[in-house]
């Protein structure tokens, strides 16, 4: 018969943790159950082209598109509003003018490539201080069909 000779550590008090680790395992698969993800985006409003076979419609255009031309490097871009030419100084006005008897206010922005989007932005701020509700931004991409 052997004896154990030497000092005596006692006993260990190490924790087992396995059971812990399997509890919060299915109290986190629990809450990942009960709260599903919710994905939080940009709204993107697109302008849906009229269908083919839609009679031409001889009131004014609903759709309003300010588009932002460049005009090259160091110049502020131009403005149009639905192919009429304007400046920045009467943007607010006209937008103004034109949504003010409007119940659907919503606006479209085109801009070219080069166009920083600090513009883009700015046009954006003067849309919603004209009192337009929903701005929807217009892409190569979104233009071309695709």
């Amino acid at each position: 018969m052997g004896m154990a000779v030497g000092p005596s550590g006692g006993q260990s008090a190490n924790i087992n943790v396995t059971p812990l680790i399997d509890v919060l395992l299915v109290l986190l698969i629990i809450f990942m159950v009960i709260n599903p993800p919710t994905f939080k985006g940009l709204d993107a409003l697109v302008p849906q082209p009229p269908p083919p076979n839609a009679p031409k419609n001889n009131t004014p255009d609903r759709t309003i598109v300010v588009q932002l031309i460049d005009r090259g490097a160091g110049q502020e871009p131009g403005l149009k509003i639905n192919q009429e030419d304007a400046t920045w100084d009467n943007l607010q006005g006209r937008l103004t003018d034109i949504y003010k008897a409007r119940a659907e206010k919503v606006m479209f922005v085109k801009g070219d490539d080069a166009i920083p989007f600090a513009d883009v932005a700015n046009v954006i701020d003067i849309a919603h201080a004209s009192g337009v509700d929903k701005v929807g931004l217009i892409t190569a991409k979104i233009e071309a069909g695709g």
